[in-house]
Parts: C-alpha cells; structure tokens; sequence
C-alpha cells in the first residue's frame, strides 16, 4: 500500500501537518524536509518514519494491478475515477482538524510520504493512519474498494414505494441464502456506511418483541444518507452508499480465483423524491450513481396505481388497496431516471442504455393470484453433487414474461417506458414482507401503515440480485439450465450485455 500511495515528485508537503506547500511559503529543513510557515518553529517532535518513498517508486497502473489494487478506483460517493496513487489518508493526530472539503470539525485529509514498514500512513504528528479518502470529495471509503471491482446498484422509484423495505429484505435475505447456498461470504464493507440499513434490518428481523408493530422511516431528502461537502465554494449532498463485499468461500467451486472474483457491491437509498422531474440539481447531485450502475432496479409499487388496485381488492384485504389512495404516476419517474441516465453517460435520444433494467414489481403477495405460476417459492435448484446450489433462471425468466403481459393488461405505459430506455429488461416480482401491514391509529385522525415482524416472510427479495450475479458476474453463481426457445421477446436475454461507452462502469 505504501508504494501505491506515495507523492508525486514535484509535491512539496509539510512534513508536520501535511499540508501541500507546493504553492505556499515554505521552510526547509537541513534533511530536505518542508514546513509550512504556521509550523515552523512549534517545535512538535516528529517520529522517523520507518519507511520513506522516493518518488521514483511511483507506480503505473500495471505495477498496481500487480500488487492486487486495481488499476482506477471509482469512489461510492462521488464517482470520480483516479489512480491507486492519489488516495488521501485520515490524519488520526487531534492537532490536524479542520479540512478544506468536509470543514473545521472533520480530520484533515493528506497525501503522505512517510509510512511505516506495515503500509501504514503517518500524518504530520506522527500518529499511524488506518483510514483512507477520495481525493476529490475527501469522504472515507473502504480497504476494499481499492481490491475489488465495484458493483453499483441503483434502485429507482417514487415516494412510499417501499424502497427501503426492500432494500432491507433484500441485504438480509442476502446474507442468508448467498453464503447457504451459493458459496458466497456477503458482508460489510463499511459497518458505518451501512448503519441505517443495519438499523432497518435490525427492526424487521431481529426485534425485542416480534408481536410488537413495527415501521421503518421515510428516507427523507436528507439528513444521515447524505453527506455534505464543499467543492470550489459549491455545498453539494452526496448520497451515502451501503457497502458489501462478496467474496467465493472455501466450498466455492471457484474459491482458487477468489481474489480475481471478490466484489463490492453499492447500493443507495434516495428519497422517492429526488427521483422526481426537476430536482436533480448541481449541489444535489444524488442521483448520478445511476449512470455507474452495473443493473438499474425500478420499484414498482402496485398498490399506487388505482387500476391495479382496482383488480385486487377482490384477492387481499391489504389495507394499501383502500382507504386514503396513494396514487403515482410512476412511469414518469422511470421515464426521468432515463433522461438522467442519458445526460450522465453521454447516450444519443435515440439509443437504449445497453446495461439490464430489473423493473421490480413489489408487494407480490398481494396481486400473485392474477400470474398462473408460483411466486412464492424461491427459484432456486439444489445442489446436485456439488457444493453449492444454482439459480433457476429459466423460472425467473418464465415468470417475467407472465409478468409483462400482466402490466400491459394495466399498466401499459410502464412497460412502453421501459422496453424504449432499455435494450435488456426483466421483471421480477418481490414481497419485501410477505404479508399485509396493519392500519394503525396514531391519534388526532392519523393512521399508519405498520407490520408484525413474526408476520414477516420475505419472496423474491434476493432474487435481483442473485439473477444479477448468475447472468452478468461470471463465475459467482451458476445459472439453471438454459431453457428452449426464448419466451421472453421483451429483452430479458440470456447472453450479457453489450459493452457500455466508457462512462458506465463493467461487472
């Protein structure tokens, strides 16, 4: 690690605080070492380092694809692509507070040219770092991104769609059957990143009292998803990613080329409404992970369109399909996050995005009885003789064009929206819940939407997922067999993807 982060040759850094003095009025010391003005003469102690880089060891990206990192690395939060060799590291030192981009509270973010002999860098008190940074937003990011190749997810859908519903069925239905099934250890990647869904997770599937009623909150437009930085004097929310590594296990049958197949997989959870036409914006651009993503995932939330509910109030009594309506217009959001995606990544008005679309469509349990199939069990083939089971994609893919002669008995604009944004489209139908949620009173008139976590049986929640590994990450989870004749015509192809220009990362 030392090696790939090490300075250029015409930097000059004090060696005290670690600020870049390139441009400043400077000191230099009888060893060749630089002061900044506000430094010099404190007289602070610093420590030798164990391990000094020249900058002759400055590596190319081949020397660092060599030492296991990759050869640019995409940060979870801003998505600037750099080089191994401009990671900032976190000062540990409490005299190195105050920072150009996150502000005075934050630690100061350096590029350090002294390390110790484990890799570890030293700031200008001393003190060992551990924690590393984008050298554009100055957020941390993970160890692991700089190992494994980033998966971005994006999940697209309108306000009280259920995205974070799904999102937490899914991270725990994930956990569940990747390492049970498949071979796979899913973990986390950034336990601090990750700590509202483990929060959400935690209050569906492991409360105090499973009798008692339950509710995620709304993920609002900002507050502890986000992170606020300052950019050239321009305040910007960044979303906060979920971060997971992937990684075959020992009884993988590919577990010799783990280091070649790890993974780390972002996901986001923004606000149904910055999703909406009209509220991407410069110093709100929360929304541009959708042109990084490896597969785009809309919400499509049934329950919201007063057709649908209409043909289901005869098969559920869920108290979505009645009393106070919430209806959404919800192809136009699909229709905005294509706009997006075109002005992101660059693509004519009149080519399809060649990367997978999963429309999810949400809340099964509740219109299943209008599919002749079976949604309930999950489609996956056991093991036979080997170690790991398989996923039944021929199922999946069979259930998908059920699925879309269904929408387009109803809701046929929503399927126009999205065969004409992108060329390759599954339909996957998920029940984050498996059951109804009660209606609750909350008093003065309010009533609430709340759930029983003994009730709770997740359907499908992995399911996007898992079909996105089996078809477009080669070597992490096998596909059934492949089936006869294709019998899905809408784009829900078995062979990958084209290759995406160059703004859209690969798999």
């Amino acid at each position: 690690m030392s090696q790939v982060t090490s300075a250029p040759a015409a930097r000059k850094v004090c060696v005290k605080c670690g600020m870049d003095v390139t441009g400043r009025k400077r000191i230099k010391n009888a060893s060749g070492e630089y002061c900044c003005e506000s430094c010099y003469g404190q007289g602070t102690k610093v420590a030798e380092p164990a391990v000094t880089v020249a900058p002759a060891d400055l590596p190319d990206q081949a020397v660092a694809k060599a030492l296991g990192l990759l050869g640019q690395v995409t940060c979870p939060h801003c998505w600037h692509r750099f080089s191994p060799a401009d990671i900032l590291w976190v000062a540990q030192h409490s005299d190195l507070m105050g920072d150009p981009v996150l502000g005075p509270e934050k630690p100061r973010r350096f590029l350090p040219t002294r390390f110790t002999a484990e890799g570890q860098a030293i700031d200008g008190r001393g003190s060992v770092c551990q924690v590393l940074a984008c050298p554009r937003c100055h957020l941390a990011i993970p160890r692991s991104i700089v190992e494994a190749e980033p998966l971005f997810i994006s999940v697209v859908g309108g306000p009280k769609s259920g995205k974070s519903y799904f999102l937490a069925s899914m991270a725990w239905e994930l956990r569940r059957c990747l390492s049970a099934d498949f071979g796979l250890a899913f973990n986390d990647a950034d336990t601090v990143a990750n700590q509202a869904l483990n929060e959400y997770e935690a209050t569906l599937f492991l409360p105090e009292d499973a009798d008692k009623l339950v509710a995620i909150r709304k993920t609002e437009l900002e507050g502890e998803l986000y992170d606020q930085i300052n950019l050239g004097g321009q305040v910007m929310s960044l979303p906060r990613p979920f971060l997971f590594n992937i990684r075959p296990t020992a009884r993988h049958p590919n577990a010799a080329r783990r280091d070649h197949l790890n993974r780390i997989l972002c996901m986001y959870d923004n606000a149904g409404e910055h999703f909406q036409p009209g509220m991407d914006r410069v110093g709100s651009p929360v929304t541009q992970h959708l042109a990084m993503s490896r597969a785009l995932m809309f919400l499509f939330d049934p329950t919201q369109d007063p057709r649908f509910r209409e043909r289901c109030r005869g098969l559920s009594e869920d108290p979505q399909l009645g009393g106070a309506k919430n209806t959404q217009r919800q192809e136009t959001l699909l229709t905005e996050a294509s706009l997006r995606v075109r002005r992101y990544a660059n693509l004519p008005p009149n080519a399809k995005h060649q990367r997978p679309l999963v429309v999810i469509v949400s809340k099964s349990d509740v219109w299943a009885p209008l599919v002749p199939m079976d949604l309930t069990s999950e489609p996956v083939l056991p093991s036979t003789g080997g170690e790991v089971a398989a996923l039944d994609t021929p199922r999946i893919e069979r259930s998908s064009a059920a699925i879309r002669e269904m929408l387009l008995r109803s809701t046929p604009e929503l399927v126009t929206a999205a065969e004409e944004f992108c060329e390759h489209i599954i339909y996957i139908p998920v029940s984050a819940l498996g059951c109804s949620p009660e209606a609750t009173a909350l008093g003065e008139g309010k009533t609430g939407l709340f759930v029983r976590p003994k009730s709770i049986a997740p359907r499908w929640a992995a399911v996007p997922v898992l079909y996105m590994l089996a078809k477009w990450a080669t070597g992490l989870i096998a596909a059934g067999p492949p089936p006869g004749p294709p019998s899905n015509p809408h784009g829900a192809t078995a062979r990958p993807p084209a290759a995406p220009g160059p703004a859209v990362a690969a798999c």
